[in-house]
């Protein structure tokens, strides 16, 4: 039906146009590549208006364009036409919506930060973007040195856990096959060239400590192989060369681990050098001034002090910020270009103040100058850690024309800030926002210690974003133009790639999960533990040592931990609890069923090791016959009765060489297909960057809120990791859309262990487990996960057990709301757990405060107490526009205000919108 509709209006829908201006009669074949009513067609590029803020840009040689389904992109044709102007005048074709005005250069050629550009309202701001800046190949020129990290890499991550890198980082993986890095260089003459690496290799994830080797190509065809011998460790760097012939000219040169090559290697940097030359240091950074009523890096200024580029946090626009301004004489001057007149104006500042090493969290101030006048003081409060970020203003006396603005740290206690931006505009004006990324995802938050570094998603500060859906032949891209409706473009992409999952209402309830051999009897002993103390629970995952002939990946059922599967699974089902089995995507060559699954597989499983040992094999999902073989052996299993699978893939090697989706999503969709919902990692997969540094996948993380259960991986357990906890949940599901983020309620390992209830076990401090529980109360999913340490409460003291009790037992009552907030969050876009600026775009608090509270559902505000002690105080913003009553004590506090709120391990810091009834 779809389909037929699209033909019906694709007649009256089609404008091709040509740079006089003129409107050509529409075409058969314009027709046929319209695909959609509010399209536009100039020359290669097609442009279709789906929604007044939401605009595809795509650019195809020869007219080539995509008008089916891709696997992230399922609802092109789900919105309402929208209408909009178009004109073509002095060679730029400009379409209209009314909230959105883009401009294109008619025949300039494929898209670029130069010939494409939309201007959209951010609050007051007006913003001018360049949504294709930075898509293309980037340009190294000829006997430059050039920082890997800053090239294009597929199936790479930018890396810091390493040291003695130049630049800002360095290009880490080369753990799976296409994994690649690729830059362009410009020959002036026909000649021999040579190409020279800065690298490490060291032992690599598959144990080997060996001479390692990439491909080198060169405008898409093999030049030679790279050979790159191992250095003393990874924080040890050496260079290797290999010859290169090119022709005068531009050239896309690659370095690519192919199937022949071993990769398993980080790389620093890059140059295109003449046979025999040295290697080129690298260029240090120069000030560059910054425009009056610009947002402009901080970076862009001199340090002095101890002030350096960093990029070790979150939340950040551009390259990085200014980090090191921690003792007197720091600073930054910015050369400020273009001050109208002489006169008082306001100078904007975009920094976080969050730990500063053993110091209390306090505010601090900074010194703001002119030419030759007097400092004014900024006074900076806290923000909620160093991911979140404040603007805060102060007025400063400025001559007209040029003038050098100083930042200055008086004494040793003043500054201690990271800064971001600065920007100078008139008196009044509207406090500018940067294109810096709101909230952000990761493939999970494995060995995850107080903090990692996130990926950017949907949301931007400045109000835009691009979706980049790109075939490899052409460009195709989502220009969201949401301005400060945040909420509304987590709506459009809902509709554009697809709902989140809404799962099972037992889903929102408690779980238990604990990576310990247990045997069926056991298990059952603890779900009646759970109904003698009056606990509820909802679902039981069964970990991975249930399997023989190996607990980490055989495919049977162990007959002496599990006598009869069956009716184990009834006996479950009868208590009104629901179970899932734990499984890791491998198989031993000596595991009974190998021989038929490698014949099913056609013999292509690949002994590549992994951690069931050497002989190991594992699955590429994307080849059809490998798939059929991974989920024959599910059906072996004889697992009747389970809800569903826990993909637990997390160090094996298994992949997905399908294109134009991440190995993740693949996989998760495969699962939902089989039981409803996967219950796995998201996003992408080991081939990006490998498992210390899981990187972005170029196709994006658009489609894993359709089909998954975000299982985040397995953290350490201490207070600065439920810290970072807090603010991710929201984070993540404000950037993805993906609505079941599921943490390990507890953490997983290490941290702040103790001797356990059992032998072998361990467990936490009761403060830090009675807040971990409260914490999981209200997140959308409630596990209970551990490492072999204690996560019942009845093997806590008697306040942090007693706690534990209460908050599961609110778990249960608050199921209601919980499920109606999933509801809505399939049907809307706005996920269970928000971060504060999506209801509060417009109040700067609603970003510093992201990282320490956020609203469970609409009328919830929740900030969760992740300091040590049976008494704990927290900082709660109450945003404007309503009063806010305590959901424990019933004290009512007024919007608009901060206050201290201290809590005992029997409450903790929720509050209830006024006029929403009490959940």
């Amino acid at each position: 039906m779809r389909e037929l509709d699209r033909r019906r209006v694709a007649a009256a829908a089609v404008l091709v146009l040509v740079a006089s201006g003129s409107v050509l009669a529409t075409s058969t074949a314009a027709v046929a590549s319209a695909a959609r009513p509010g399209t536009v067609i100039s020359g290669d590029a097609r442009f279709q208006v789906l929604s007044p803020t939401l605009i595809r840009t795509e650019y195809s040689p020869g007219g080539r364009f995509t008008n089916g389904d891709t696997f992230n992109v399922i609802g092109r044709d789900d919105f309402t036409p929208t209408g909009f102007t178009k004109r073509v005048t002095h060679g730029w074709l400009t379409i209209d919506t009314g909230a959105a005005t883009l401009r294109y250069r008619v025949g300039s050629g494929p898209f670029t930060a130069d010939n494409l550009s939309v201007r959209l309202t951010a609050g007051r701001q007006t913003v001018t973007a360049a949504p294709w800046a930075g898509k293309t190949v980037p340009e190294c020129a000829a006997g430059a040195l050039c920082e890997a990290e800053g090239l294009a890499l597929n199936g790479l991550s930018a890396a810091t856990d390493h040291r003695d890198y130049t630049g800002r980082g360095f290009a880490a993986g080369f753990e799976g096959t296409g994994s690649s890095l690729t830059f362009a260089v410009t020959a002036a003459a026909t000649g021999a060239q040579q190409l020279t690496v800065r690298y490490a290799n060291s032992t690599g994830g598959d144990g080997q400590n060996v001479t390692r080797t990439l491909t080198v190509t060169v405008d898409g065809t093999a030049a030679g192989t790279l050979t790159l011998p191992p250095t003393a460790n990874w924080d040890t760097w050496a260079t290797a060369s290999i010859p290169l012939g090119l022709t005068a000219g531009r050239h896309e040169i690659s370095l690519v681990r192919t199937p022949d090559d071993s990769g398993n290697v980080n790389l620093d940097s890059l140059a295109v050098l003449a046979p025999g030359a040295a290697y080129p240091p690298p260029a240090p950074a120069e000030p560059r001034p910054c425009a009056f009523g610009v947002v402009c890096e901080a970076d862009q200024g001199a340090t002095t002090g101890g002030g350096r580029l960093a990029d070790d946090h979150n939340g950040y626009s551009g390259d990085g910020f200014v980090a090191g301004l921690e003792h007197a004489g720091a600073g930054i001057a910015v050369t400020v270009t273009g001050v109208p007149k002489a006169g008082d104006y306001q100078v904007q500042l975009r920094y976080a103040n969050g730990p500063a090493g053993s110091q209390p969290v306090r505010t601090r101030t900074m010194t703001v100058a002119g030419n030759d006048t007097a400092p004014v003081t900024a006074t900076l409060p806290p923000t909620s850690g160093w991911d979140y970020w404040r603007t805060r203003t102060v007025v400063v006396p400025l001559t007209a024309g040029t003038n050098t603005v100083t930042l200055g740290c008086p004494d040793d206690q003043s500054c201690n800030v990271n800064l971001d931006t600065i920007a100078v505009t008139a008196k009044h004006g509207p406090v500018l926002a940067p294109h810096a990324p709101l909230g952000g995802y990761r493939r999970g938050l494995d060995n995850v210690n107080g903090g990692a570094r996130t990926y950017a998603g949907l949301l931007y500060q400045d109000g835009w974003s691009l979706l980049d859906d790109s075939a490899t032949s052409h460009q195709d891209g989502y220009v969201f133009a949401y301005g400060q409706n945040y909420t509304r473009a987590l709506r459009e992409l809902s509709t554009l790639t697809g709902p989140t999952k809404l799962l099972p209402k037992w889903a929102y309830g408690v779980w238990y999960s604990e990576y310990f051999d247990r045997t069926a009897a056991q298990f059952q002993d603890i779900v009646e533990r759970f109904k003698t103390e009056g606990v509820p629970l909802d679902v039981l995952v069964v970990d991975t040592d249930f399997k023989t002939p190996d607990k980490w990946n055989g495919w049977s059922i162990d007959p002496t931990r599990f006598p009869d599967w069956k009716a184990f699974a009834g006996w479950l089902r009868r208590q009104g609890v629901h179970t899932g089995l734990n499984i890791h995507p491998s198989i031993l060559g000596s595991d009974p069923k190998f021989a038929r699954a490698q014949e099913i597989a056609k013999g292509k499983l690949q002994k590549v090791g992994c951690n069931g040992g050497a002989d190991c094999y594992t699955f590429d999902w994307g080849d059809s016959d490998q798939l059929k073989a991974y989920f024959w052996l599910h059906e072996q299993m004889g697992a009747d009765g389970v809800d569903f699978w826990w993909l637990d893939w997390c160090c094996d090697a298994s992949r997905s060489s399908k294109a134009g989706v991440t190995p993740d999503a693949w996989i998760n969709q495969k699962y939902a297909d089989l039981t409803g919902f996967a219950f796995s990692r998201a996003y992408g997969s080991l081939q990006a960057g490998g498992y210390g540094n899981p990187g972005p996948v170029a196709t994006g993380p658009w489609a894993d809120k359709r089909t998954t259960l975000h299982f985040t991986g397995d953290t350490i357990s201490n207070w600065e990791t439920l810290r970072f906890e807090v603010g991710y949940t929201p984070g993540e599901s404000a950037a993805t859309g993906l609505a079941a983020v599921s943490h390990d309620i507890g953490g997983h390992t290490l941290g702040l262990q103790e001797p356990g209830s059992e032998p072998g076990s361990t467990k936490l401090p009761d403060d830090l487990y009675a807040r971990w529980v409260q914490f999981g109360t209200f997140q959308p999913i409630d596990r209970l996960h551990s490492n072999h340490s204690d996560r019942l409460p009845w093997q806590y003291g008697a306040e942090a057990g007693a706690s534990a009790k209460k908050f599961l037992n609110l778990r249960r009552h608050l199921q209601p709301y919980t499920y109606a907030a999933a509801t809505a969050a399939t049907r809307t876009g706005t996920p269970i757990v928000r971060p504060m600026y999506l209801a509060y775009p417009r109040e700067q608090e609603a970003y510093a405060t992201a990282g320490s509270q956020y609203l469970y559902g609409p009328d919830l505000l929740v900030a969760p107490v992740t300091a040590p002690g049976t008494t704990a105080t927290t900082t709660v913003w109450f945003p404007p526009g309503n009063s806010w009553t305590d959901y424990f004590t019933g004290r009512t506090y007024a919007g608009g205000t901060t206050a201290a709120v201290t809590t005992t391990l029997d409450t903790m810091p929720v509050f209830v919108r006024s006029g929403a009834p009490k959940p």
